[in-house]
């Protein structure tokens, strides 16, 4: 339990000094993120738009 809580205290500091030392390449990784997930939910509603439709 330790180690898991020692991880996720490092993955939150790399967070941290990842957006203060590159605002702009951690903006465009959230960018991406939320790019990826617009299009996974638009081919979802593509997929029961042809399901559901006549």
């Amino acid at each position: 339990m330790r180690f898991r809580r020692l991880l996720g205290y490092a993955g939150i500091a790399f967070v941290a000094f990842y957006l203060f030392k590159m605002p702009e390449a951690a903006a465009a990784s959230v960018n991406g993120v939320f790019d990826r997930i617009l299009g996974g939910a638009d081919s979802l509603a593509v997929f029961f738009s042809a399901v559901l439709g006549p």
